[in-house]
């Protein structure tokens, strides 16, 4: 919870894969369908033999390429794990990791246990007798990770990057987003969702009657911060949601909010300032405070640490908690197996210790090496453009520059790994293992507010499938496991990895520059640094994206939010325009290279590259819940949205003017 950094992802955080088919991963034109019209529908004509043969898992909310390289990389993390878990482990980084994961794996005593692991965290709720109390305990629950009322954070300052701060958030929701709270069409989401707190609450201990009323008032206390909290397009606002107060003038706004007791609680009793990322929702929560009765708070309260944790609990309150969380809301019909939840769990919790040997194992230095070659490639392509941009002041173009010359990359792994020093894990106690866990990272992540940023700290494991662009440090950052097939791939041709990886690295580099990206400069501070006509220019052209995107229809009647995936699609764009024309640098640097591979031009494997990374097919329950949270559009709109910007594009594959495939050359975007 406290390690809060604006991180750019190029899929949203914590998407893993579950079980499903081990396929080979590669680009492959077996996963195209020759029988349909690359001008009609190119992402079939790309992908479709593989849409066709690839239904999505049970166990899965939707299955895509992301999904099929996760799950070799569970598979890889679980042969860690076992091995750790044996008798024969000597280092302390493996023992470590092997006694979380043999308290995972211990069904018949975390069934035995019932809800005895948060019997006492219950118990404190029923003994309440205040609201500064409340604050209190309120504190203890957000150091174990317990999410309730609102999210703490600590992340470097947005306006003083050099310095960790902490900052407060909204949430303290049970449903994924305001929309499921006051939307009409997320009214059966509603219904189901009361009935699942009153199941939780009678499976606790509570009489049906009582239960009932109880999930009756959640709902309704949650529908009130739904109602003070911001759109998901609202928080893209970066300026609007980044206020500094004084801790004294802060807590003297809220006269029943016991904002000292809930400091102190965490250890900042002397903490002289703090960011607010919304002040009315908070301005509500305290309200509500004020209106509510205790008891209704503590009900929410009780809620929120069963909800919580009910998914490390015995088995009749994960499976209820995975009924709703799961199917109802994503349409997964199953859970993953059991040792593939545990590993997500060590990945949050000692991920480290975990990507340390799996970098011993599993990390090639000749990915390394190749990477930082094709980095260059890409920075050269960008910095070039940068420096000609026909639409952008002299003066703004600078300031870019300036930023594009501190730009700074990581890739593979931390040089320096966490050593989780204090940490005690019992084979014994999983919820506890999870719970300490959490809080050795809340504690380390506090006693960093007012102190100098780590710049060596990575913000993802090295087993995690994905990369970001921080704008806090105006760094790229490219864990191991995405630099494997089809992402990297050491055997293919220029064309593939530069329609796959190089689009990746093109990607994370643009957004630097997107609509929340530019708003940072070199240093990582919220500055802005543009003329106000530049950025008139920039939201001009940006303008185009958000009405393409916008008429893409997921599902009938649901559209994507062209405003919430904004940044992302700029990247998207940016990112297969310089990775195109890296490309071609590449091939005019060795002309030998240029040459058909499976009948298919260089240019032309490039966009099929692209496209085949991004097949996926989906659960409709899923699909709708993205399109309203995810701030990135569903991957079959980003297997072909960036593409029909490219004059490159319609000329690999003979597309003209009438053609389904085509796009008006004024309606096309053209930004960095």
């Amino acid at each position: 919870m406290f390690g809060g950094v604006l991180l750019l992802c190029l899929v949203p955080p914590g998407t893993a894969a579950e079980s499903g088919p081990a396929k080979n991963l590669r680009f492959s034109v077996a996963h195209m369908d020759r029988s349909v019209d690359p001008k009609t529908d190119f992402f079939k004509f790309a992908a479709g033999t593989w849409i066709k043969q690839n239904p999505v898992p049970g166990d899965k909310s939707r299955w895509s390429g992301f999904e099929e390289l996760q799950e070799r990389n569970w598979e890889l993390v679980r042969e860690i794990l076992e091995l750790s878990a044996s008798a024969s482990e000597k280092s302390r980084r493996g023992k470590l990791v092997g006694a979380l994961y043999r308290s995972a794996m211990d069904t018949q005593r975390i069934d035995a246990l019932g809800f005895r692991p948060i019997q006492a965290d219950l118990q404190r709720i029923e003994h309440l007798r205040s609201h500064a109390q409340l604050w209190r305990l309120l504190g203890r629950l957000h150091l174990e990770n317990w999410n309730a009322a609102f999210s703490p954070g600590v992340s470097p300052d947005a306006k003083k990057s050099t310095h960790y701060a902490f900052r407060i958030w909204q949430g303290g929701l049970g449903l994924p987003d305001r929309d499921y709270y006051l939307a009409e069409g997320f009214a059966s989401q509603r219904e189901g969702y009361e009935r699942h707190v009153a199941r939780m609450l009678r499976m606790a201990g509570d009489n049906s009657g009582a239960a009932e009323a109880k999930a009756k008032s959640i709902l309704a206390l949650e529908a009130a911060l739904a109602k003070a909290s911001k759109t998901r397009v609202e928080l893209r606002d970066t300026e609007a949601n980044y206020n500094k107060f004084p801790v004294r003038e802060w807590g003297g706004r809220f006269p029943s909010a016991a904002w000292k007791d809930y400091f102190a609680e965490l250890g900042l009793a002397r903490m002289d300032s703090l960011i607010v990322g919304q002040p009315k929702f908070f301005e509500a929560m305290a309200s509500e405070m004020g209106a509510r009765p205790l008891e209704e708070w503590k009900s929410y309260l009780r809620w929120h640490v069963i909800r919580s944790a009910a998914p490390y609990l015995h088995r009749e309150a994960e499976e209820a908690s995975f009924e709703f969380y799961g199917t109802a809301l994503r349409g997964q019909p199953r859970q993953e197996p059991r040792w593939q939840r545990a590993a997500r769990v060590l990945d949050q919790s000692v991920g480290e210790a975990v990507g340390a040997i799996y970098v011993e194992k599993h990390f090639p230095p000749a990915a390394r090496v190749r990477m930082k070659e094709l980095i260059q490639d890409l920075r050269a392509v960008f910095q070039d453009r940068l420096g000609k941009l026909d639409w952008m002041s002299a003066e703004t173009r600078a300031r870019g520059l300036a930023k594009f010359d501190r730009f700074t990359q990581k890739i593979g792994h931390p040089e320096k790994f966490k050593t989780y020093e204090g940490l005690r894990v019992k084979t014994d106690d999983y919820v506890g293992n999870i719970r300490r866990a959490a809080a050795l990272e809340s504690k380390r992540q506090l006693g960093r507010v007012g102190k100098a940023v780590d710049r060596s700290e990575w913000h993802m494991t090295p087993q995690t499938v994905n990369a970001y662009f921080n704008p806090l440090q105006n760094e790229i950052v490219f864990p191991a496991a995405i630099l494997q097939p089809p992402f990297f791939d050491l055997a293919a041709d220029d064309a593939v990895n530069y329609g796959a990886i190089g689009v990746v690295i093109g990607h994370e580099i643009t957004h630097g520059y997107d609509d929340q990206g530019r708003k940072f400069d070199a240093d990582g501070n919220l500055k802005d640094w543009w003329t106000q006509d530049d950025a008139r220019e920039f939201e001009a052209r940006a303008g185009k994206l958000v009405k393409q995107y916008g008429d893409y229809e997921a599902l009938p009647g649901l559209k994507v939010n062209g405003r919430l995936t904004l940044g992302e699609n700029i990247a998207d764009l940016g990112g297969t325009s310089i990775a195109f024309e890296a490309m071609q640098r590449a091939l005019a640097r060795d002309p030998a290279k240029r040459k058909r591979v499976d009948g298919f031009t260089p240019e032309q494997r490039f966009f099929l590259s692209l496209s085949q990374l991004w097949r996926v097919n989906w659960r409709e329950a899923e699909l709708r819940r993205r399109i309203v949270v995810d701030p990135h559009s569903p991957a079959q709109f980003r297997a072909v949205g960036p593409h029909v910007n490219l004059q490159e594009f319609y000329d690999a594959f003979q597309i003209k003017e009438g053609d389904t495939m085509w796009r008006p050359v004024e309606s096309r975007a053209k930004i960095w």
